[in-house]
């Protein structure tokens, strides 16, 4: 029965290959942005590039692959010349989407571009490519999988340090490589079982084999649990750590978002409520994506807008990954206990928030910053910092404060296996361990129930990767066992 649905699959996944291979037409589309530039790359792919090119350049010989050639580049239905440009030719499957493919580096003027898209779109079997059709190419070449894919988006769009390092990790192939792994343990597991089910009575499989999976499918399900437990870094690092600046009415905390900012971004009055909504930009800070977003001062306040600026500011904090609580360093005792309850006034109650402490108007504070800093040293509150945001002094501590604290959430992109970037990774892993857990209780009792269970959590992986089919569990099947043989 098993040995029958694996058939099946193999042959339905087949006939999908087939259908993409049947696709023979030839896409076109600038791969190096738009708007006015020194250079424009346009690509081309698909099995009328070769021709293309040679209409293009007049010449019937190609370049050598891979190989940069200067040629005059001219509409083929006029003859008219549109640009002198570099060419190269990229034969499949030694490209980036595994088809023919060329490139043409022309000057980044909008009508010379424009010149050589119509060219090429009057050319028979050419068409403009869709949006990420090179991408999706690559992946049904087999190019690149779906996580590779992913991170090659994140590259493009990465805007800090810490963001390339990790999406050009995952681009390389280190975040899907790790799930193909998991999913070729499955795969084993599922075929030694398949195997057990539809072969033990002849004497082909020992009974060994049931204690084998069972072993292998504990061991995944604890490696999958671990990789969950990352404390989503990678998604913060890729969609940016949303720090929150809290804290009561004029203490400064437009003042810190403009400090930060490097620009007059809110509003700044003595006049306390003067910020009634979320001010949010994002941020660059030490390498590490930060969304800042600057809240009302927390306060029972009679006027409805300020009331519901305070709603909306608590609703903020809640939902924060770090939180900047902003205190008047004057208005504040200088005495460990009475510091760490103004504190609390600030963060949500019951939410063990990472936190930096930040106590700010040190040049005016009566006390000076001496007594407030062997204050915040003496224990029991978070990470402080001593600023002044009108003079600047102390923004050079704050600042590598929060580098330490974004470090500590984001982790290093390059150390340590790669981390899930992506919610549907973390939708389909979390699915993938439940089925493992219950194959732990249903191999011992029901061998059927406990295959489904394999074949699900190994579809959910595959789903992460784009990689789902079933001729590889009949690989294994007749390698393992020497089935027919």
């Amino acid at each position: 029965m098993a040995l029958r649905w694996a058939l099946s699959a193999a042959g339905g996944r087949s006939a999908r290959r087939l259908c993409s291979a049947a696709r023979g037409d030839t896409v076109f589309a600038v791969s190096s942005g738009h708007g006015k530039c020194g250079v424009a790359v346009i690509r081309a792919s698909g099995p009328g590039c070769r021709a293309a090119l040679q209409s293009l350049t007049g010449r019937p010989a190609l370049p050598p692959p891979r190989v940069l050639a200067l040629r005059r580049i001219r509409d083929p239905a006029t003859a008219e010349p549109l640009d002198r440009g570099l060419v190269v030719w990229f034969p499949g499957p030694q490209s980036f989407t595994g088809e023919d493919c060329c490139e043409l580096h022309v000057h980044g003027g909008p009508a010379v571009v424009s010149g050589v898209l119509q060219a090429l779109g009057r050319l028979p079997g050419l068409r403009p490519a869709e949006p990420g059709e090179f991408a999706r190419r690559a992946f049904h070449n087999g190019k690149l999988d779906l996580t590779a894919v992913e991170g090659l988006g994140d590259l493009i769009q990465a805007e800090t340090e810490a963001q390339r390092r990790q999406a050009l990790r995952q681009m390389e192939g280190e975040l899907g490589q790790l799930y193909q792994r998991w999913s070729e343990t499955l795969t084993q597991a599922l075929a030694h079982l398949e195997a057990y089910i539809d072969f033990s009575e002849d004497d082909n499989v020992e009974e060994e084999v049931l204690s084998r999976v069972a072993a292998a499918v504990r061991a995944l399900e604890e490696e999958v649990g671990a990789h969950l437990r990352d404390g989503r870094r990678g998604e913060l690092l890729r969609g940016g750590v949303r720090v929150v600046i809290a804290g009561p009415p004029n203490a400064g905390k437009s003042s810190l978002l403009n400090l930060l900012a490097r620009r007059p971004a809110a509003i700044v009055s003595p006049a306390a409520g003067t910020t009634r909504d979320v001010v949010e930009l994002p941020l660059n800070v030490g390498g590490y994506p930060v969304v800042l977003s600057d809240t009302a001062g927390l306060r029972d306040a009679a006027d409805p807008v300020e009331r519901e600026g305070v709603s909306r500011a608590r609703e903020r904090l809640r939902h924060a990954d770090l939180v900047l609580a902003v205190l008047d360093a004057g208005a504040v005792p200088a005495e460990p206990t009475q510091l760490g309850e103004a504190l609390g006034a600030v963060l949500p109650p019951g939410a063990a928030k990472p936190c930096v402490l930040v106590l700010n108007k040190v040049d005016v504070a009566p006390g000076g910053a001496g007594a407030l800093g062997a204050a915040c040293a003496r224990g029991g509150l978070p990470p402080a910092a001593l600023l002044s945001c009108k003079t600047g002094e102390g923004l050079a501590g704050l600042l590598e404060l929060l580098r330490r604290q974004l470090e500590r959430l984001c982790g290093d992109p390059l150390a340590g296996s790669p981390s899930l970037t992506q919610s549907r990774h973390g939708h389909h892993l979390r699915a993938c361990r439940a089925a493992l857990a219950r194959y732990g209780r249903a191999g011992g009792t029901d061998l059927a129930l406990a295959a489904e269970e394999l074949r699900l959590a190994r579809r959910h992986l595959g789903r992460i990767t784009g990689h789902v089919g079933a001729e590889d569990v009949l690989d294994i099947i007749f390698r393992d066992f020497c089935v027919g043989k």
